[in-house]
């Protein structure tokens, strides 16, 4: 929103805010903005704020201010694609002032730390206040920040230093409590000194806008002011759509039809049991964004059945980086792990042009969520998360137990991400309202909101199985798979192993077990007496379902995901005993 530069003193306003403008009336407010803007650009160059940089929040532990205020307050049809609107701005200012820390005594400076909201920088139409009038304005609904901003402000007992009054007050707002900071580009501001270091918190909830002040332990506000609470309902300012004025030349004699919400689904690795959901669950008004168009490039990882969407999207040059970088790595270790990471944040900044403002709910991939909360993309939506693998804080921790438990084993501790990325990552899944997935154990970290699906057995085949006292470990030969308790079960009892994955942990892993390599791929089943999969951790079980599929027994922790059925036993983890006495049964 913006306000006239001259304030009109006592009932001169009312008549002001309610006059029809006209095409000169309006000319000389561009020209009066235009002067202030030029006059605040030559200020600011030889005195203004700085742009303060960003931190994570581990210093600033103490709450000294904080405004909640909902997103959404205008319920009528021909508003909706301005709410919209407001909410996708709110989203960009956020997250460039999410984690800004400002150093005691300095100056903080609204328009200095978002910058002009254009639409090269993703803001888009919204209601703004000019000349009494609701109208539509690129970064219109600013002033909700500024007003929450302004809040948190004076009950962490910061010093104003500059501050301005809407021009007009409706009933049951901020304005009408005394507690608004309008804000216009860039010559009406919102500025303030703290008297300790202090860091902002800006997210969107589903539903409201939340601004939090933290400061350092120990840091205490000069004096806490309450949140206004409505004396009144607040009520329904009137906009250029529905205020009758149809002689003003900038009456919208065609609103345009309101937008309905539409879901944007970004996927990355295609699973079966998400391509069968996502097939069923879809409109055609919805969005669907893939990293590359599989059927197309013969990739059949990427092969989604992308048709019947309102729009198709994807980023094809991208998803060949991250592939050519993950080929060039190492099998295991942090420079693989970097690479995977690096691939799907540049995935997701690409795919993130599909989140529109009309965007209401986004259907995510696992591997995309942290960068798309990172950015700022998610808030005010509905989230539903693809979950392919554990939560990476839920990961780290099973795999640091197992690390201290055995330091020796080197690729326990090789597997991790940075600290700012897991904070992402559990941040966006504890926003989330739905977490989908066919892994029973990563369905069990989120009871009320994780839907189960069931796993896709591939085709079944029959295989000529004789008694046998040969075994499968389906691989790679890595720690965190379980190498090292069934080398050492294989070892006690005697048995033949079939190693499909390759040896991770370095020649000779296997010592004096006796090994078996298939001929062929697809004869391998026919050799074994069960597959075998005593992991700490493991993301895709597929070739569990391949046994399962042909009648072959399988041994597995909790970790593989399958849960307990027909077919499969299950064992802890690292537990050797246990998994001897699984094996004596299938074996003889």
């Amino acid at each position: 929103m913006v306000v006239a530069p001259e304030r009109l003193p006592g009932a001169a306003i009312e008549a002001a805010e309610w006059a029809v403008p006209s095409r000169g009336s309006t000319f000389l407010f561009a020209a009066k903005v235009a002067a202030h803007r030029a006059r605040r650009l030559l200020a600011d160059l030889v005195s203004g704020p700085r742009r303060w940089g960003k931190a994570d929040g581990g210093a600033f532990s103490v709450a000294l201010g904080e405004s909640a205020t909902p997103l959404w307050g205008e319920e009528r049809p021909e508003e909706r694609a301005y709410q919209l609107g407001k909410v996708q701005n709110l989203r960009r200012a956020t997250a460039a002032l999410d984690g800004v820390v400002v150093p005691a005594g300095q100056v903080f400076g609204f328009w200095k730390q978002i910058g002009r909201a254009s639409r090269g920088r993703g803001f888009v139409t919204g209601r703004m206040l000019q000349q009494g009038c609701l109208v539509p304005a690129t970064g219109g609904g600013l002033c909700q920040l500024s007003n929450a901003i302004y809040a948190a402000a004076l009950q962490a007992g910061c010093d104003i230093v500059e501050r301005h009054a809407h021009s007009r007050i409706v009933a049951g707002s901020a304005a009408a409590a005394g507690r608004d900071a309008t804000v216009a580009w860039n010559y009406v501001d919102l500025r303030f000194r703290p008297r300790s270091p202090l860091r902002i918190e800006a997210r969107l909830t589903r539903d409201e806008l939340v601004i939090r002040l933290c400061g350092e332990p120990g840091s205490q506000p000069a004096g806490r002011l309450p949140d206004p609470v409505p004396a009144t309902p607040p009520t329904i300012a009137r906009s250029c759509a529905t205020c009758g004025e149809v002689s003003c030349f900038r009456h919208e004699h065609r609103p345009g039809a309101a937008e309905a919400g539409r879901t944007v689904y970004l996927v990355d690795e295609n699973w079966p049991e998400f391509q069968e959901y996502v097939g069923r669950q879809h409109r055609p008004e919805d969005v669907f964004g893939q990293p590359i168009d599989g059927a197309r490039w013969r990739l059949p990882r990427y092969d989604w059945h992308a048709r019947g969407y309102r729009r198709i999207g994807s980023a094809p040059l991208q998803t060949l980086t991250r592939m050519v970088a993950i080929r060039r790595a190492p099998a295991q270790g942090t420079a693989r792990r970097g690479a995977e990471l690096r691939g799907a944040e540049r995935i997701a900044r690409r795919l993130a042009r599909l989140l529109t403002p009309d965007a209401t709910r986004v259907c995510v991939a696992q591997s995309l969520l942290p960068f798309l909360w990172q950015d700022g993309h998610l808030g005010g939506r509905e989230v539903a998360v693809l979950m392919t693998r554990l939560p990476m804080a839920e990961l780290h921790a099973r795999l640091d137990r197992a690390h201290l438990a055995h330091p020796e084993r080197a690729t326990l501790g090789d597997f991790r991400a940075t600290p700012a990325l897991v904070a992402a990552e559990t941040e966006a899944l504890a926003y989330a309202a739905q977490v989908i997935t066919p892994h029973k154990d990563i369905a069990r970290l989120f009871p009320g909101k994780a839907l189960v699906l069931d796993w896709t057995l591939p085709k079944a085949r029959s295989v000529m199985r004789q008694p046998s006292r040969r075994i499968a470990f389906p691989g790679p030969t890595v720690a965190r798979k379980g190498a090292y308790a069934l080398r050492e079960a294989a070892r006690a009892l005697g048995l033949e192993l079939v190693a499909l994955g390759g040896e991770l942990e370095g020649p000779g892993f296997w010592g004096d077990v006796v090994m078996t390599k298939p001929v062929e791929a697809a004869d391998w089943l026919g050799m074994v007496a069960a597959v075998v999969q005593p992991a700490i951790v493991e993301e895709r079980p597929r070739v569990l379902l391949q046994a399962l599929a042909a009648g072959v027994p399988v041994i597995a922790t909790p970790a593989c995901g399958l849960g307990a059925q027909p077919g499969v036993s299950l064992v802890p983890p690292d537990d050797v005993p246990a998994l001897i006495d699984a094996l004596r049964s299938v074996t003889g």
